[in-house]
């Protein structure tokens, strides 16, 4: 069952479309052009959070989405019960949009140009402070979708930690994901495609065969995760849970958002037991300097198995500028072209190790 409390509260901001200044979120007309905010303006979370300790402010927060007067267009607290602008029956009117996980701001730079004078303002300021012109605001990143996390310990007046690691996950993501193409491709080029050739001839071949006979014999596994096999004995298991939590910005729709801590526990079995199983016991292997490599034929009894046979086929080269060089053979078939003295390409990587042969 998922829990849920609260962190703490947080004033949002918006942005006057009339004259692109931004505002607290409790305020409810622009304080640079006077204009009332419109309902279609949505809250937008400040480039600095912190939680905020006023009673008043918290009561606000807590109190619900304000409503926009459906004659005026003026908007009220959530506990109005006639316009503050008209008086007109709030009964009538629009409650803001509530619920919304909010977006993580981009990241602003600690001081800020004005566009109008060339000033230099704190990040934090709304309009300059020489001419009062509204400052640029930097376009908002990814919504903030916290990873599953341990309880954190923020204190009420603190700021909100953790945020600066996810303002754009997409591009940390897009690093590593470039890194790791970058590697592959390093490692294809390096070890996998042949980038020269050499002529060579075969000196010398070996083949090693083996065999393995299987007996069933009690296997145990210890601390497994999941549930134990049906046809397990010796049978113990336990579970081991944990809380995982996540992290959630949500829009009150009266200026405040609420910080939110959402937490479920998660039950995982471990099991430790015996099981039957075909087990190698011993391995019957042969070898040669041939092209016919063979196979032993073990005697096994009735409660014995032969398991799967497999071969190692290697064949030596010299190249001529004398340098020697060693291919492994995907097949018998294969190795059996490569007889002594026999003249072959031999198409090496980067690295100086043989990709494939051509004769």
């Amino acid at each position: 069952m998922a829990r849920r409390r609260t962190l703490g509260y947080v004033q949002n901001e918006w942005v006057c479309p009339n004259c692109q200044t931004r505002n607290k979120g409790g305020e409810k007309t622009c304080e640079n052009c006077g204009a009332p905010q419109p309902e279609n303006v949505q809250f937008e979370l400040p480039s600095e959070q912190k939680f905020v300790t006023d009673e008043t402010a918290v009561k606000t927060a807590q109190a619900g989405a304000d409503i926009h007067c459906g004659f005026c267009g003026t908007r009220n607290p959530a506990t109005a019960e006639t316009c503050s602008q008209c008086g007109a029956d709030l009964k009538e009117g629009k409650a803001r949009e509530a619920g919304r996980v909010m977006q993580q701001p981009a990241a602003q730079p600690k001081i800020v140009k004005c566009d109008n004078c060339g000033t230099d303002n704190p990040s934090s300021n709304a309009v300059c402070s020489n001419c009062g012109s509204p400052l640029p605001k930097f376009a908002p990143a990814q919504p903030v979708m916290n990873a599953p996390q341990t309880r954190s310990g923020l204190s009420p007046a603190a700021p909100l930690t953790g945020k600066k690691s996810s303002r754009a996950p997409w591009i940390i993501a897009a690093a590593v994901l470039g890194c790791l193409a970058l590697i592959c491709v390093g490692v294809l080029v390096f070890f996998v495609f042949p980038t020269s050739s050499v002529q060579a001839t075969v000196t010398d071949v070996y083949w090693q065969t083996s065999v393995p006979v299987q007996e069933v014999q009690p296997v145990h596994y210890n601390n497994e995760r999941g549930n134990a096999p049906s046809d397990a004995y010796d049978v113990s298991c336990h579970d081991e849970s944990q809380d995982v939590c996540e992290q959630k910005t949500v829009d009150k729709g009266n200026g405040y958002s609420e910080v939110v801590e959402e937490c479920h526990t998660e039950t995982q079995t471990y099991c430790s037991y015996t099981v039957d199983e075909w087990t190698t016991i011993q391995t019957y292997t042969l070898e040669g300097h041939d092209l016919q490599p063979i196979y032993e034929s073990p005697n096994v009894s009735s409660d014995q198995r032969l398991g799967d046979d497999s071969e190692t086929l290697t064949v030596y080269f010299l190249t001529d500028d004398g340098s020697q060089e060693t291919y492994t053979a995907d097949s018998i078939s294969e190795f059996q072209q490569f007889s002594v003295g026999s003249t072959w390409t031999l198409n090496l990587n980067l690295a100086g190790g043989v990709v494939s042969v051509e004769p």
